[in-house]
């Protein structure tokens, strides 16, 4: 399993900064007509996210790209489950971001970031695979579609004040996050 290890590390890495970028971005209530543009962007990168799962399932990559390193696969019931519980995560997401709703800024910020890091990861890795690993062709689509929202999130956010209270400025009132 050494193999998912730099996948779970860079993951982290970007789970961090898509939580730090919601803590310090808030979405004030004049942003609404963003946060819908960002909503729609986001279902895009949704449904790219899907499809390129699908590649890779069909083309098992939770047993190919292991066997590259020399380790055993990953479960597909594993990988799928995974994947699948983001997925679900992030179409919630696309209804709750209208709200102005943190948790699905950060779902968001966190696909986008994924997105784009993915065009990038997944050629890497096809080269010691001879040139293809499961995914690869749907990645540029992914890649795309986090090009396309990471703009929008920055237009329906903001920076928050220095200083102010960790639910400042998130969304309208009554929130579906609780914020003011």
């Amino acid at each position: 399993m050494v193999s998912v290890l730099p996948s779970i590390v860079v993951l982290s890495l970007i789970a961090l900064y898509a939580g730090v970028l919601t803590a310090r971005r808030g979405s004030p209530p004049e942003k609404a007509s963003e946060r819908v543009a960002a909503s729609k962007a986001l279902a895009v990168a949704v449904v790219a996210q899907g499809v390129h799962l699908a590649e890779e399932a069909v083309g098992d990559l939770p047993a190919r790209l292991p066997a590259l390193f020399g380790e055993r696969p990953v479960p597909l019931s594993i990988f799928l489950t995974i994947n699948l519980v983001w997925l679900g995560i992030w179409a919630v997401s696309v209804w709750m971001l209208r709200g102005g709703a943190s948790g699905a800024f950060f779902a968001a910020w966190f696909l986008a970031l994924a997105g784009i890091l993915n065009g990038v990861a997944h050629p890497a890795r096809a080269r010691p695979a001879g040139g293809y690993i499961p995914g690869q062709g749907r990645t540029p689509a992914v890649a795309a579609a986090g090009v396309l929202l990471a703009p929008r999130l920055t237009a329906a956010t903001e920076p928050l004040p220095t200083g102010a209270p960790s639910g400042a400025g998130r969304g309208p009132p009554g929130a579906i996050d609780g914020s003011p």
